[in-house]
């Protein structure tokens, strides 16, 4: 461990924060975990010191297939071959967009960028720009939109935002359509857009997606959906086709092309449109311009990660695998009699563990435990993300882990957890101080 130390110490010298995303720093993981990894395959990760991890951090969300598939890397490399990055749009630039617009139902042009951030944001201003309104919902209970000050300036991590930016963004509670009417009673004529995620480990209910599509139509407000992660993992159509609703916009990224950078902006015409150069009586929209949006490699991952979904049926492997794993870890955690205080939840391909402490309340003291023990156990385990990689031997690794992480976790409830912690405690991302 001094060596993962002295890596965080040399990262956190000239990165703020030691990475370039909250969260892969430090005060996410438990201080066993590495602290830089050099290589991954298929659902395994190297560290510094050549320890094998088997993974499910899956670089954020980002892998569903699998570290370094090779289809999608070669693919990718052809395109790198073939310059990269060109002067005018390039082939597969049009085969990429044509691809993806393919497979959704009622959307029609595609913008691509680099990261989630930027789509999010390019979504909301062409929101306002449709609908000459300025404000914007967003669903409290969905933990990330942007870095924009759109979104952080309605966290409690605000500072470097101006208060006037901050009043500009209004939030609505999931699943409880009340918290969304009584802003459009409250901001009447006013609102340009809502936006949130159609599921996370919470799914929409009572119709809960359609109720608020219809809300935003009555009002003359766009309907948002983020499928940064949901997309490319409930469907290759989307979250958005599993629960049969069609936004006027919805923002991809993540799992679309296996790791490599690729991120989009899909919509309906009417919309998307406002960024184009065709209606010259409209006043223009600047939308997206990126030098990089459009880069070779990513869309070439991208094209053949699509090919790739349709001929191996990745998303129905996801479903499964998902299935297998929640309802095993939740068997162990049930034969501890631990039942009411570690949980895995949610669907089948976007799963989550709960860890609560002997009063039963969630607590990140235990969670850090339970990440701990399974590092000890061969196993990063962060949240988790399923790819079409991890497999039967690697459910077998995982529940060996558990069982013995779980036995851990046992003790630590019956004796005090200080006796086992060997860690600071994890964080949560957006908190006001270090």
């Amino acid at each position: 461990m001094i060596k993962s130390s002295e890596y965080s110490k040399r990262l956190r010298k000239i990165i703020p924060g030691g990475a370039h995303t909250y969260s892969r720093g430090d005060d996410q993981y438990p201080e066993n975990a590495p602290a830089i990894l050099k290589k991954g395959l298929g659902c395994y990760v190297w560290d510094e010191d050549d320890r094998k991890l088997l993974d499910y951090g899956m670089a954020l969300r980002a892998v569903t297939v699998g570290y370094g598939y090779k289809r999608i890397a070669d693919a990718a490399i052809r395109e790198i071959m073939n310059g990269n990055n060109l002067t005018r749009p390039s082939t597969i630039e049009l085969e990429a967009a044509e691809k993806l617009v393919d497979l959704f139902d009622g959307l029609d042009m595609v913008k691509f960028a680099k990261n989630g951030s930027t789509v999010t944001t390019a979504a909301v201003k062409l929101a306002r720009a449709y609908t000459g309104k300025k404000y914007i919902v967003r669903c409290l209970d969905h933990p990330f939109f942007s870095y924009d000050d759109w979104f952080i300036g309605d966290t409690v991590m605000d500072r470097g935002i101006p208060e006037e930016g901050r009043q500009l963004t209004l939030n609505f509670k999931f699943n409880d359509i009340e918290s969304l009417k009584v802003l459009f009673e409250k901001y009447k004529d006013e609102i340009a857009c809502v936006i949130l995620e159609p599921s996370t480990t919470t799914e929409p209910k009572d119709n809960f997606l359609h109720e608020v599509k219809r809300i935003c139509e009555e009002n003359n407000s766009v309907f948002i959906l983020d499928e940064m992660i949901t997309g490319f993992r409930f469907d290759l159509k989307g979250a958005q086709h599993y629960y049969n609703i069609i936004p006027h916009l919805a923002t991809f990224g993540k799992g679309m092309a296996n790791g490599f950078s690729v991120a989009a902006l899909v919509g309906e015409k009417d919309i998307m449109e406002l960024g184009g150069i065709d209606d010259v009586e409209q006043e223009r929209v600047f939308l997206i311009s990126t030098t990089h949006g459009a880069e070779m490699s990513g869309l070439g991952a991208l094209s053949e990660t699509i090919d790739v979904y349709k001929e191996i049926k990745v998303t129905d492997h996801l479903w499964d695998y998902g299935k297998k794993l929640k309802t095993g870890m939740n068997k162990i955690a049930a034969e501890f009699g631990l039942s009411d205080y570690f949980e895995v939840v949610g669907p089948h391909v976007n799963l989550n563990y709960i860890t609560k402490n002997p009063e039963k309340n969630p607590d990140l003291s235990f969670r850090t435990l339970f990440s701990q023990e399974m590092i000890n156990n061969g196993v990063l385990m962060p949240w988790i993300a399923i790819s079409y990689s991890h497999d039967e031997e690697e459910l077998k690794i995982t529940l060996d882990a558990v069982y013995n992480s779980l036995k851990t976790y046992k003790a630590a409830l019956e004796d005090g957890i200080d006796k086992y912690l060997k860690s600071r405690v994890i964080k949560s991302v957006f908190r006001k101080k270090n």
